[in-house]
């Protein structure tokens, strides 16, 4: 960070931009109503059949900066990130005619803004301004507040109108303006297609299960199901399937997501309850940086679910999100593998399953490109060696246990399990089981602990996991927490051997 300005430096900014606002908002909404109606109309609801402006002026209020921060990124540019609040009194009015030929005057009002906008000046040059372009964004909307009215009516007497033209303006904005989106303008002759927003990676998601989720029903559980997303447009976000009645649901769902900047971009998980044909009440939400994510190295975390991304003060327990996390940038192919790419045959895992003959020809002369995703099905055998486990809850009078391991795969009818330890928190079995699994990038090795009884078994708890990892490096030895239960850890050893086999297309 090179320097920042707070409010008070800023006075006089501030002073010759109310000078200038009348021109300012002259050229401004011109600039506004050519470039965001297309936009609207692309992201229109389906029932509205159109949406345009009648009238667009921003009024006679300038925004106030109240930060400047300048950032030296490098020799070849300089990022300045302005701070500013606007509290407007604009003149919009929207034209907006339903597919039932209904045409309605809509007045946007009580616009009420806060956020950061950032200007990129890139490249410098010696030549006079110093810049041979400059790139702008909306780098963070803090606050984006505004009311809808009808002219001449009041707007909730027609249901559905209200959301629709809302949810249009946020996903305009979102898609046109909010960072990573940027507007690049040439100062000087010269070709800046390096400066447009391009993806660079890929980021496989695995939305495994959830734990301990709030109930939001009084009558039975909740219904849950997941929104996910990196930019919050209604076409890139994924939706998962819906679990009646469970407050532990499994998923077990892959996605993939368009990473076009990791240094500011986050995914975002949210939990809803899904109530029939009410709206769904939200549980909790969750976020990732993707800048903590390594590229080439499967992650698994919990996140805990909390009410509101941008207020930490929630304490309450609403319970927590399983994620198995996977960022492939691209132009790293020969630096490590993305198991779920088609293209991924130059990948070691698979090199190694490919060095016999398929169907009489050659791994180096198969036709890469010919191969989709849904092509290959990852088939192999999974060795899973439990080897202990560490501070097991205590299960009887004694302060002891009787443990012993459950083990499954989720696509799978068979159960293996270890011997019983006697009496101990500690036991140690060293045990190895062999699993043929059809489908290894879409299945779950599930372990669950129980204490043996004379009449029975008392669960203690359990361990889900995706073989993401296991595929891809082969194999590894690790500890996992014992989920739904106050202590525990369970020691395992993973292998796969891959017998990889080709879908006919």
């Amino acid at each position: 960070m090179g320097c920042f300005l707070t409010a008070p430096e800023l006075n006089w900014l501030n002073l010759e931009l109310m000078k200038i606002w009348p021109y300012v908002n002259e050229a401004a909404s011109e600039l506004i109503r050519t470039s965001v109606e297309p936009v609207l109309e692309q992201y229109r609801s389906a029932i509205l059949a159109s949406l345009k402006f009648s009238k667009l002026t921003l009024g006679t209020v300038a925004p106030q900066f109240t930060g400047v921060s300048i950032i030296e990124d490098d020799s070849s540019g300089i990022t300045m990130e302005l701070e500013l609040q606007w509290d407007g009194n604009p003149n919009i009015i929207l034209d907006i005619r339903t597919k039932l030929g209904v045409a309605l005057p809509i007045q946007v009002k009580n616009i009420g803004f806060t956020g950061v906008f950032r200007l990129i000046f890139k490249p410098l040059v010696e030549e006079f301004p110093c810049f041979g372009a400059v790139s702008y964004s909306l780098r963070e909307k803090k606050k984006l507040d505004f009311t809808l009215k009808i002219i001449g009516s009041e707007i909730s007497s027609i249901p559905g109108i209200s959301d629709a033209i809302e949810g249009t303006i946020r996903d305009a904005i979102e898609d046109t303006l909010t960072w990573p989106v940027r507007k690049v303008v040439p100062i000087l002759p010269g070709d800046y297609s390096d400066l447009e927003l391009k993806p660079v990676g890929i980021l496989e998601v695995k939305l495994v299960q959830a734990t301990g989720l709030a109930n939001k029903d009084l009558i039975g559980k909740s219904d849950p199901y997941a929104v996910l997303y990196i930019r919050p447009l209604r076409d890139r976000m994924k939706t998962s399937k819906i679990i009646n009645n469970d407050l532990n649901p499994i998923w077990n769902e892959h996605y993939e997501f368009i990473v076009e900047d990791v240094s500011t971009q986050h995914l975002t998980v949210k939990i809803y309850d899904d109530e029939g044909i009410q709206a769904s009440e939200l549980i909790g939400c969750a976020q990732v940086r993707l800048k903590d994510l390594q590229p080439g190295k499967v992650r698994d975390i919990w996140l805990k679910l909390v009410k509101d991304l941008e207020v930490q003060r929630d304490r309450k327990d609403r319970g927590q999100v399983h994620l198995e996390l996977l960022y492939c940038p691209f132009g790293k192919e020969n630096e490590f593998s993305n198991p779920f790419a088609s293209q991924n045959f130059s990948m070691t895992s698979l090199e190694k399953a490919l060095k016999s003959e398929v169907n009489g020809i050659k791994a180096a002369e198969i036709d890469r490109t010919a191969f989709r995703k849904k092509d290959i099905i990852m088939r192999g055998v999974l060795s899973v060696t439990v080897i202990s486990a560490e501070d097991l809850p205590a299960m009887d009078v004694m302060g002891k246990a009787d443990p012993f391991v459950v083990l499954r795969m989720k696509k799978l009818e068979i159960k293996n399990k270890t011997r019983v330890v006697n009496e101990s928190l500690n036991p140690t079995w060293n045990q190895t089981f062999d699993f043929v699994v059809e489908d290894g990038l879409h299945d779950l090795l599930i372990l669950e602990v129980y204490d043996h009884d004379t009449f029975g078994k008392d669960y203690m708890g359990r361990c889900i996991m995706t073989l993401t990892r296991v595929i891809m490096e082969g194999e590894f030895t690790d500890s996992f927490p014992l989920e739904g239960a106050k202590s525990g850890r369970l020691n395992l050893h993973l292998k796969w051997t891959p017998q990889p086999i080709y879908r006919d297309t």
